[in-house]
């Protein structure tokens, strides 16, 4: 039988054990850091007062975004409303500072980035000065959960490096310090960014009592391999998921066009492919691509939120609609009969 399911974005769940509830439809603040594209200071101002308006009160941020851009945008439209009308989610792991030589500074990962130079730093010491300079950005002093930003082999190459960073965390008094800022009530939960289901395991060797890991593609309509073990971790350890880079950071929203892109470089041929099949079966089902690939991560029990990004108001009104669209319970199931979703997928 064919049955019609519609999402409603805003019912709160909680974080792991924490006593953060979060709506389950919040904004990625990624975008806002001009990734690729260079936007206006009113173009971001009016696409969070779009959001905001729109219902969606839950939004996140980091000092990587724009080389500490995002916080600012962010910071700048949230002080401005009632504290108590919005929960909002930074990271700590890097710790930004004025260049040697500000005149020859360059970078090349952010297309509108801040001249800002960067330090990785997972100590107690680092997290604490992380902290106190976003909370300046934000104009807020206090903010709802704390996540250890892109401690994984993305970022810190190999073994030694991984195994480096996670010696900040332990011995160096980083997850210590988390603990304690939970424990006093500063922050209501905490967690970590990663961008590999492998990192989950490693981290929850050493550190069991996170209350949420935020996802980035190891989780999305087009690959789950966070399912081959690292989810089945969370659940065992009450902890909470949340999905960022929900769209695989472009393809699942754009579709297979010519400037398509996948985790953040372009797409390659066998990923075009799948997402060409994928597209063949959404016209079928008159499914937006970008409603599927918003919707299917939240039909996990252990996903509390997913936070696409925007840099438009319209790209805002765009995902609202695309996570209010009905999709058919037929849709997930020939999605899996033709092999292009895990079967160990929860659809339902």
């Amino acid at each position: 039988m064919n049955t019609n399911h519609t999402i409603d974005p805003f019912p709160r769940r909680p974080l792991g054990r924490s006593v953060l509830q979060v709506p389950q439809f919040g904004f990625g603040g990624g975008t806002l850091g001009d990734p690729d594209e260079v936007i206006s200071e009113g173009r971001a101002q009016q696409t969070l007062a779009t959001a905001y308006d729109l219902g969606i009160t839950y939004f996140d941020t980091a000092p990587w975004y724009g080389l500490t851009k995002s916080e600012h945008r962010i910071g700048y439209f949230l002080r401005q409303k009632p504290r108590d009308s919005f929960v909002i989610n930074t990271k700590v792991g890097r710790v930004f500072s004025r260049p040697d030589d500000p005149a020859s500074f360059s970078q090349d990962r952010w297309a509108g980035g801040l001249p800002f130079q960067l330090r990785f730093d997972y100590t107690r010491d680092g997290f604490q000065r992380s902290y106190e300079d976003s909370l300046q950005r934000l104009g807020l002093n206090a903010i709802d959960s704390l996540a250890v930003h892109d401690l994984d082999y993305k970022f810190h190459l190999d073994d030694d490096g991984v195994n480096g960073c996670l010696d900040q965390l332990d011995k160096g008094g980083g997850f210590d310090w988390l603990l304690e800022m939970r424990g006093r009530g500063e922050v209501k939960a905490i967690g970590a960014g990663v961008n590999q289901a492998e990192m989950i395991p490693k981290f929850l060797e050493r550190f069991q009592e996170w209350d949420f890991f935020l996802v980035a593609m190891p989780y999305t309509l087009l690959d789950q391999p966070a399912l081959d073990g690292a989810f089945d971790l969370c659940g065992q350890h009450d902890i909470s998921v949340i999905i960022g880079a929900v769209f695989a950071s472009g393809i699942l929203a754009t579709g297979v066009g010519t400037d398509a892109r996948y985790g953040y470089m372009p797409a390659a041929d066998d990923i075009v492919d799948k997402v060409r099949r994928i597209e063949i079966i959404c016209e079928r089902y008159e499914v937006p691509l970008g409603a599927a690939a918003l919707q299917f991560p939240l039909r996990h029990p252990l996903v509390a939120a997913v936070i696409p990004g925007s840099n438009a108001p319209q790209k805002v009104r765009m995902n609202l609609d695309w996570i209010l669209t009905e999709v058919p319970q037929d849709f997930w199931d020939e999605l899996k009969s033709e092999g292009l979703l895990r079967r160990d997928a929860p659809t339902a």
